[in-house]
């Protein structure tokens, strides 16, 4: 008797994809600018948004995303505005049906721009949509300046790479023309930050460029 092999190809990822233009969806209708920030444990995503939070000129929100505790929402928590934490309990990244989730327990009304700090990691998070506008990639200057060739998917596809931690440059080696060279190699359009944890140095040309991609998002809505 004669056999028939049939393939049936569908994407692993098609359920959270579905969730992901969900997200899409939520945030064009609302006007609302969705960022995700993608980095190592202790490449200073926490600090970057605890530094936006004090200077911003916009309403904004945080979800937190950690394999475990609540340290980094109760930080945020301390700035006064709403802040969800995501604990994946050993998932190595967020998922858009995790971050669906808590959107009900979020207030949308005013809300211009919602962060998520995805948990500490560079390959993964990348790899998963979650319905945001832009990828945020977050290295800091302990890390080392390799990293952009080492994990070159987030720094192909981000629209922004965030250098943390300047105020170390005078005490460790950092080849800051071989970063940003290997970050132009890849991806010359993303815009380009160094942060002073210290001082908030550089922390202005963030706050403006993120001002700049909502009014972008809310012009393209009413277009």
């Amino acid at each position: 008797m004669a056999t028939k092999r049939v393939s049936l190809i569908q994407s692993v990822m098609a359920a959270d994809e579905r969730y992901a233009a969900r997200i899409r969806s939520v945030m064009k209708e609302r006007g609302i600018l969705l960022l995700n920030l993608i980095g190592s444990p202790g490449a200073g995503k926490t600090t970057l948004l605890e530094e936006t939070l004090k200077r911003c000129r916009f309403s904004a929100a945080v979800i937190e995303g950690d394999v475990a505790t609540a340290r980094d929402a109760e930080r945020i928590a301390a700035f006064g505005v709403p802040v969800i934490q995501i604990n994946t309990k050993g998932g190595c990244h967020l998922e858009a049906n995790l971050v669906l989730r808590a959107f009900e327990s979020l207030q949308f009304d005013k809300l211009d721009v919602l962060f998520i700090e995805n948990v500490g990691n560079l390959v993964c998070p990348a790899e998963f949509d979650l319905g945001e506008d832009m990828k945020i990639a977050v290295c800091s200057t302990a890390e080392g300046a390799d990293k952009p060739l080492k994990y070159p998917h987030l720094f192909h596809t981000c629209s922004a790479v965030v250098l943390t931690k300047k105020d170390l440059l005078p005490y460790i080696r950092f080849d800051r023309e071989l970063f940003w060279k290997d970050v132009e190699s890849l991806n010359a359009k993303a815009a380009k930050f160094e942060i002073d944890n210290l001082s908030g140095d550089g922390i202005d040309a963030w706050l403006n460029t993120v001002e700049t991609w909502l009014k972008q998002k809310r012009e393209t809505q009413r277009a």
